[in-house]
């Protein structure tokens, strides 16, 4: 296994040229491990401890420096105050490095051999990251098709980052194709020869997915921006080289390449490892995301009362309630869009949604509150047709009845306008 030179292969390095190494090699080590180990099944007790570290140092320092309070509860977003102190706190952490490694080791005058392996680390965590997120869309899982409480919600309402899920989830193809990109440019980032390849792809995806993110006020602008900084990062020894190509119209030499190992058993085992890996990873991502696919995604099992519920009859302590745009307390839609999950939506549009606990022997559903674990309503109900439903029971202390019509689904442009090779005048509604 060979390497490209990101310096001349005579002469010492710079002093600049040295301490920026110095400072990549701390922070991209701090901030990718316990990589691999985090990605192999059975190895928590391993990599666990890294992480356990930083749970507790970067509180101290969110208290110390900045005087704000950060914990690690993870809950799908990498921007909290915790990620951001954190990436302080590996900024400060490889300076020291830096500084220490400098004054401690003056006289080396390049590290070639260290650029060559942490070449290789940077290479397969970047790779590992866009197959991840790759398998996941390919599938596809990250973004699902709009919810029905997404079709029947104002669209003001939505949130910029929910309009761009709802985006991508509405086009199984296109989510498909954002998915292969990333693993053309993961798989490409496997083979020495096709790595500067693999970083162009992969920062070009890169590039969007970051604009995408910060656009869109998506909470992965941290992660994201640091994956862009490692295919640039990959690409660093061969920019004087694509400059003559692409900018200056001059010959591009070979890049001169370098053997990894000394040996050639070494070399054989390396490539062994390296069809372990790709394989093993791909394995795991496809099982990964095929469990998720069947789960929560668009194979997932239906509930029995899956729909969009309008509420025609609604009535408490045996008063009618009509349906007014200003009763706070009358439902407008129920919504059954998981087996697990409802979503009531009031009068004026707002939404909230519910734990749902379905009986079908005893015909009892369960609401249940996500912010409230102590208040809970166990109605009765019937199905006298297929798309008629009937609720009655007790709802915060008061008799409750309610007679629901199930929505037609087709209504809604975004799932059944489909795909039309001729458009006589644009579709734009």
């Amino acid at each position: 296994m060979t390497h490209p030179d990101p310096m001349p292969t005579d002469g010492p390095w710079s002093l600049t040229r040295r301490l920026l190494f110095r400072f990549a090699f701390a922070y991209l080590l701090l901030y990718n491990l316990p990589f691999p180990l985090d990605i192999i099944p059975g190895l928590d007790a391993v990599s666990g401890p890294y992480g356990k570290i930083w749970d507790f140092v970067v509180p101290q320092v969110a208290d110390d420096v900045f005087g704000v309070y950060a914990t690690n509860t993870p809950n799908g977003s990498g921007d909290t105050t915790f990620d951001y102190v954190q990436a302080f706190t590996f900024l400060v952490l490889a300076l020291v490095a830096t500084a220490a490694w400098s004054f401690l080791d003056r006289r080396r005058p390049h590290y070639r051999r260290l650029w060559d392996w942490l070449h290789v680390y940077v290479r397969f965590v970047l790779c590992a990251t866009m197959l991840g997120y790759g398998f996941a869309k390919a599938v596809p899982t990250q973004f699902s098709p709009p919810s029905l409480d997404r079709l029947v919600q104002p669209f003001g309402d939505a949130s910029p980052m929910g309009l761009l899920w709802t985006f991508m989830g509405a086009s199984a193809a296109y989510t498909i194709f954002a998915g292969l990109g990333e693993m053309v440019g993961g798989f490409l980032l496997l083979a020495r020869r096709t790595t500067l390849l693999g970083a162009i792809v992969s920062g070009g995806v890169l590039v969007n997915v970051v604009m995408l993110n910060f656009c869109y006020d998506v909470p992965v602008k941290l992660y994201s921006s640091h994956l862009l900084a490692m295919a640039i990062f990959l690409m660093l020894p061969d920019l004087g080289r694509l400059t003559n190509l692409l900018v200056l119209n001059r010959r591009a030499e070979p890049a001169p390449l370098r053997p990894l190992f000394r040996h050639r058993r070494l070399h054989i085992g390396a490539l062994v490892a390296r069809t372990v890996f790709v394989f093993g990873l791909s394995g795991l991502f496809i099982f990964q995301e095929w469990q998720t696919i069947h789960q929560y995604g668009r194979l997932a099992p239906k509930s029995p009362l899956h729909g969009i519920w309008r509420v025609d009859e609604f009535v408490l302590d045996g008063q009618s309630h009509p349906p007014l745009l200003t009763d706070e307390v009358r439902w407008r839609r129920l919504i059954v869009n998981r087996p697990y999950q409802a979503v009531l939506q009031s009068m004026d549009g707002t939404r909230k949604r519910h734990g749902l606990e379905l009986a079908e022997a005893k015909k009892t559903i369960t609401l249940t509150k996500f912010d409230d674990l102590k208040w809970s309503a166990k109605l009765s109900y019937r199905r006298p047709t297929p798309k008629l439903l009937t609720l009655s029971g007790t709802l915060d202390g008061h008799k409750f009845q309610a007679r629901l019509s199930r929505e037609d689904e087709s209504q809604f442009l975004l799932t059944s306008r489909g795909f039309h090779w001729i458009n006589e005048y644009p579709y734009n509604r």
